[in-house]
């Protein structure tokens, strides 16, 4: 099993305090930052872009887990790689040539995150797998924070662990939306050890306390 991993989601913090708010987390145990970039077309929302990673990035030693909801991210990779980021994550919905986007993301020389919506199956992804770094498994529908946890997708980390263990591979899994001190250690349970917690951590008002609460109820889960 490997580590269990907290990755906040800034999209929840008070950008205004951002930096005093990641570093509670920190302190909370977080070792991840997530950070969510999207582009109004992929999802419906915008959010920020690579001013803000690189500002983040400078204010904190958390591995940055830079999320792009974009359509055609490979347009920027080379972008958010300057930017600090230590893994790029791109949806497989939203690359036209997914092999060349996760190639572009290693030329780079950062971690390779591939990410699946709700209703993206796992087998989408196979031929991909063995270039990945890190796999996201979408727990809501992905745009908007605060949206409530769907259960039902956390079998897809059963069979990303299992299709790991048969093909000799080694990526992290992630999952994204909706994750809290109540259901962290289901996550884990199927497989998952990179849990991406946004209100849930940096919308509470004690983030330090959060985080750790979200670390002690996921490490049931093992």
């Amino acid at each position: 099993m490997k580590k269990i991993k907290l990755s906040p989601s800034a999209l929840s913090c008070n950008f205004a305090n951002a930096g005093v708010q990641i570093q509670a987390s920190r302190d909370g145990g977080a070792e991840y930052l997530h950070l969510d970039v999207m582009d109004g077309i992929f999802v419906p929302n915008i959010s920020f872009g690579q001013p803000v990673v690189k500002s983040l990035a400078k204010c904190t030693d958390m591995v940055i887990d830079t999320h792009l909801m974009i359509t055609e991210p490979i347009r920027y990779i080379e972008d958010f790689a300057k930017a600090g980021s230590d893994i790029i994550t791109v949806h497989v919905e939203a690359c036209t040539d997914v092999k060349a986007t996760l190639n572009k993301i290693k030329e780079c020389g950062k971690k390779v995150g591939l990410s699946i919506k709700p209703k993206t199956p796992v087998s989408a992804i196979y031929e991909y797998l063995p270039l990945c770094d890190l796999v996201l498994v979408m727990t809501v529908e992905p745009g908007f924070g605060g949206q409530k946890f769907m259960a039902d997708m956390l079998p897809k980390c059963e069979e990303l662990r299992e299709y790991a263990q048969k093909n000799g591979l080694d990526y992290e899994i992630s999952v994204d939306g909706g994750v809290s001190a109540e259901n962290a250690h289901l996550c884990v349970k199927a497989g998952a050890n990179v849990l991406v917690a946004g209100s849930s951590v940096l919308g509470k008002e004690d983030i330090k306390k959060a985080a750790e609460d979200v670390l002690r109820a996921a490490r049931m889960g093992e």
